[in-house]
């Protein structure tokens, strides 16, 4: 991937670990790592303060400066595409199988919109039971969905992905070792920075021992870099473009990155790729504030970029409060220089390395998008990349689940690949808590109120009314807040619970803004939500809700059956 080294740091190395154990740079590679220059002996602690002349790196030093010039979107953006640290994400549940008409024409590909669903049962939820003459369709039964029961790790009785073909003759080492292979992969995938001592430590043996495999794999299928050290291993992932919804949070708070922490992470990198093993932790921050540019740096924003470095193992030795005084932080150099997976060389500014990060081949684009993404529309492809998805619709999808243990939903409007194991991904839905909950009975009843009706010619995005997100919304607050021990903040504050909800829809990839310009703005439901939503009623029940908005006839039920009742 030649265009996207060109977008990469100032100088670079050829490809190989740093243990001496050749990589697989090939054609359709990502960036090679920033070569950064030696570090002197290591300097005694005692003389650090002394000695220590911090000088940042001018390309993360460049990076810093759009980083602070940067929206939140776009900043979001940019981390990606300069770190590429993000995890895959993908849909859990599988749909029930086809049944009827789908079933016996084996070829005919169904839309998101009617095909079949993932619906969660009712017994997953907590939940107030409806009025029964207002009761909502049945749901599938538990014992419906699919069960998947295979291998894990050594020593693990867990589930592992999807069962493996049936290889008779293949021996059971030959079988241990592709459980083994898929398990590294994975964890790559999910993890692209693993430490031998990190939380993934159990997982780091099986990267090295199958690394010469996962090495050719990665690079031919998806064009990543795999780097294997003796004491860490990165995978470097590539730019997903704009508008990506993927962000870097506090690993403690869960909070997101605003562009200013973005800044000092990237400030902090800049200074640490060649910094002494012992660096005090006044010298550094004193180094940060010198080269911050604009105001001088928030100290949320300061405490991100450090909580950050600690989780990735860069730093250690940072106190709680943060106390300057007498704090000498130890620094690993070959992480910190791991870290950054394209600082910016050729990049005019940012959106042209968040264009230059994503460039591939079409076949490469779109299996990238497969392996990170929770579905793949044909609508958001480029003419190019369509075209290589329509003519490998089948064969594509499917080479990249057998690697990666994934099961392939196949729509008319595009394709998904999916987790059973519900590992592969950092969001769940169906998931536990307020927001997860709230969110999946939000897109089950905005896809009841809006997906077209079948044989309606329609495109993968249907508008939502924007009072119809807030009736819904209230509703189900009012149905559900109480009985199911939703949390009090966000049933004092529905905006709140609103907004944060739309947003995990949107990463999920389940709705998305209007485009730029439309005003006012809104959201568009996308075919995948109708997935967690029951099979399509075309005589649904209108809302039981004080926030619902009923117009026109309603089905009131009678002796003889339902009858339209016109409300005033």
């Amino acid at each position: 991937m030649e265009q996207q080294e060109d977008a990469a740091g100032t100088t670079r190395v050829a490809g190989g670990t740093s243990d001496g154990h050749t990589g697989g740079a090939g054609q359709g590679t990502t960036v090679a790592v920033v070569a950064v220059r030696e570090a002197g002996p290591d300097v005694p602690q005692e003389s650090a303060a002394a000695a220590v002349a911090l000088s940042p790196d001018p390309g993360l030093l460049r990076l810093a400066h759009w980083f602070a010039e940067a929206d939140p979107v776009t900043a979001d953006d940019l981390c990606v595409a300069s770190f590429g640290l993000y995890p895959a994400r993908h849909f859990g549940v599988p749909a029930e199988p086809p049944a009827g008409p789908e079933a016996a024409a084996g070829d005919t590909v169904v839309s998101w919109w009617h095909g079949p669903t993932a619906h969660a049962p009712a017994a997953l939820r907590v939940r107030e039971p409806r009025p029964a003459r207002r009761q909502r369709r049945a749901r599938q039964s538990e014992g419906s969905l699919p069960v998947v029961l295979s291998g894990a790790k050594p020593g693990l009785p867990g589930k592992h992905r999807k069962p493996e073909p049936d290889r008779s003759a293949a021996g059971p080492q030959d079988r241990s070792a592709a459980a083994e292979r898929r398990i590294a992969a994975r964890l790559l995938l999910a993890h692209p920075l693993v430490t031998a001592s990190g939380p993934h430590a159990d997982g780091f043996p099986l990267i090295r021992r199958h690394r010469d495999w996962l090495t050719g794999q990665f690079d031919t299928l998806l064009g990543y870099r795999l780097v294997v050290g003796p004491w860490h291993a990165r995978l470097c992932k590539a730019g997903l473009g704009p508008g990506a919804a993927r962000r870097l949070e506090h690993p403690g708070t869960g909070a997101p990155f605003t562009p200013g922490g973005y800044t000092q992470l990237a400030l902090a990198l800049a200074l640490l790729v060649d910094a002494p093993e012992h660096l005090p932790l006044g010298r550094l921050l004193a180094a940060m504030r010198d080269a911050t540019p604009g105001p001088a740096a928030a100290p949320a924003d300061l405490a991100m970029a450090l909580a950050a470095l600690a989780d990735w193992q860069v730093l250690g030795g940072i106190p709680a409060d943060r106390t300057e005084e007498g704090v000498v932080l130890t620094v690993d150099r070959d992480l910190a220089r791991a870290v950054p997976a394209g600082p910016p060389g050729l990049a005019g500014d940012a959106a042209d390395l968040i264009h230059r990060a994503a460039e591939a081949e079409p076949g490469t684009a779109v299996r990238r998008r497969l392996a990170e993404t929770p579905a793949v529309l044909a609508v958001d492809l480029p003419r190019e990349q369509r075209d290589w998805l329509d003519l490998h619709r089948r064969t594509g999808p499917a080479a990249l689940a057998e690697f990666l243990g994934l099961e392939v939903e196949l729509r008319a409007e595009g394709v998904a690949l999916l987790d059973p194991a519900d590992e592969l991904t950092d969001l769940a839905l169906p998931g536990t808590g307020t927001l997860a909950q709230a969110a999946l009975l939000l897109v089950e009843r905005l896809v009841e109120e809006v997906r077209p009706l079948p044989g309606e010619v329609t495109g993968a995005d249907v508008p939502i009314p924007d009072a119809l997100i807030d009736g819904v919304l209230g509703d189900i607050a009012d149905e559900y807040g109480l009985p199911a021990g939703w949390r009090r903040d966000y049933l004092a504050d529905r905006t709140a619970l609103r907004r944060e909800a739309l947003d995990l829809l949107h990463r999920m990839g389940l709705i998305a803004p209007t485009p730029r310009g439309t005003r006012p703005p809104g959201w568009l439901l996308r075919a995948p939500a109708a997935r967690y939503a029951p099979a399509p009623n075309l005589r649904p029940a209108p809302g039981t809700g004080r926030h619902s908005r009923r117009e026109g006839p309603v089905a009131v039920p009678g002796p003889a059956g339902p009858r339209a009742e016109q409300r005033a």
